[in-house]
């Protein structure tokens, strides 16, 4: 059985996000109904919706950083009550009984999640995400939001936010250690705010200084240009760790160069084409090359818990739903600052 919700959703590859109607499911034992007030735009919204990363599922509605309240619960549901603050972010379910779901990386399940979009759940239904005025999700991929967050700055937190946070602690950023943020967007400048709040030197690396003043607000503590060819000669052994957000190929032998040794290079973005490197650049220095992929359950728990303690969330620009293909024009331009949040009751 099924219920209807109104959406925005891709009608087919490339084409222009429209107004329409989908199915929910009922609520079942375990499941949570979210009323969405906001729904992060994420730029892997516009991989997806444009078949960048693979052939997608049409009608598709994306959307995975849903921040909303609890409008009703299944019987068996202990963890959230109507009236409840939540979020959902980038996956639905998982398998829940392979190593690394035991072992709370739900992210990395072993026989793969269940996308909150442009996937299919266990009963081959598509998923639809948060481009939408409600969603039904099982409670064990619920998380609380709070109340310390508004719910509009915390939507992006549920992936932008856990992609950065994931890597940052795994890496162990804190006092002492010197941490670079390639690219200041929509999630590096919260790699920016979270690597500040941890007590790490941070560094932002941009294409350029227009956004120096902004990155420095956030917490940096110095901000260089890479278009400045002297920049890579002079930071050169510098860091701990760099962190990279951008979705363009990146010169992966020179970010390597900044590294000291023993340092890593953790990719967070995902180009579209491949990249290369050459191995001495990893040899020489025993440095790694590494990507990390969003938080689980837990973790992106943790993470709400440290940006409320530390008082931020997300830099964002409320938009209507109907400014959803106007603002995935300026994401390509990088002509946001940072993130662009849909307030749904515009659906």
């Amino acid at each position: 059985m099924t219920t209807t919700a109104a959406a925005y959703a891709a009608p087919s590859a490339k084409a222009p996000l429209e107004r329409t109607t989908i199915p929910r499911r009922v609520v079942g034992e375990h499941d949570v109904l979210i009323d969405i007030k906001y729904a992060g735009i994420c730029h892997s919204d516009i991989h997806a919706s444009t078949d960048g990363w693979g052939e997608g599922i049409y009608p598709m509605v994306p959307g995975h950083e849903i921040a909303g309240v609890v409008t009703g619960t299944g019987p068996g549901v202990t963890r959230y009550r109507v009236g409840d603050r939540v979020g959902v972010g980038v996956f639905v379910d998982s398998c829940r009984t392979c190593d690394n779901c035991a072992q709370g990386l739900e992210q990395y399940c072993l026989k793969g999640t269940t996308s909150t979009y442009n996937a299919r759940d266990k009963n081959g239904e598509p998923t639809y995400g948060g481009y939408s005025t409600h969603i039904v999700v099982d409670e064990n991929y619920v998380v609380r939001i709070p109340d310390a967050l508004s719910l509009d700055v915390a939507a992006p937190l549920l992936c932008a936010g856990v992609t950065l946070y994931s890597p940052l602690r795994h890496w162990n950023a804190g006092p002492g250690k010197k941490v670079a943020v390639v690219g200041l967007g929509g999630l590096g400048h919260l790699g920016v705010k979270i690597a500040h709040a941890l007590g790490a030197e941070v560094t932002v690396l941009s294409q350029s200084l227009r956004k120096q003043a902004d990155g420095l607000r956030l917490g940096a503590d110095h901000y260089y240009a890479t278009s400045d060819p002297n920049t890579f000669e002079q930071l050169a052994g510098s860091f701990d760790l760099v962190v990279s957000t951008v979705s363009a190929p990146l010169d992966l032998d020179a970010y390597l160069g900044l590294l000291r040794t023993d340092g890593a290079l953790v990719n967070v973005g995902i180009p579209e084409e491949p990249v290369s490197l050459d191995l001495f650049s990893l040899v020489s220095g025993r440095k790694t090359l590494a990507g990390s992929s969003l938080g689980g359950i837990a973790e992106t728990q943790e993470m709400l818990d440290f940006c409320a303690e530390h008082g931020f969330g997300a830099e964002i620009e409320l938009i209507r739903a109907d400014q959803i293909n106007e603002a995935y024009e300026r994401v390509l331009a990088s002509d946001v600052r940072y993130r662009f949040v849909i307030d749904t009751a515009t659906i």
